[in-house]
């Protein structure tokens, strides 16, 4: 049977500097690799690891978009919360939910749902 082991997702962007901008210095990714031939960039954050890249011709459409939003499962909610809220578009606020998670979120640089929840 295969075993899955990781889910390593690729934003697409078409300013891939604004998007290591924000998940660098409003996030506090780290930038792993960076290939400017191929338009792409990996980060990280502790166990946390995404990609990014501009639109390539396997793309179904020109316009970038995402039908869903990214969550992340994180300690001290609250905390990350302070730290982003000034610098990040709001989608909505700490909140805590029947499903016994504190959780809010924001938008990134190019329009995506970034979800952060911490367990209650």
């Amino acid at each position: 049977m295969t075993k899955f082991n990781h889910l390593r997702p690729i934003l697409w962007t078409q300013d891939l500097e604004e998007t290591i901008k924000f998940y660098t210095e409003v996030l506090g990714f780290n930038l792993d690799e960076k290939s400017a031939d191929y338009g792409w960039v990996s980060l990280s954050k502790d166990d946390v690891a995404i990609m990014a890249a501009k639109p390539d011709g396997h793309a179904l459409h020109s316009k970038i978009f995402f039908s869903g939003s990214f969550y992340f499962n994180v300690d001290n909610v609250d905390e990350l919360w302070e730290k982003v809220k000034e610098q990040a578009k709001i989608c909505y606020e700490p909140e805590n939910f029947e499903w016994e998670m504190r959780e809010f979120a924001v938008y990134d640089n190019n329009g995506y749902i970034l979800q952060f929840g911490e367990n209650l």
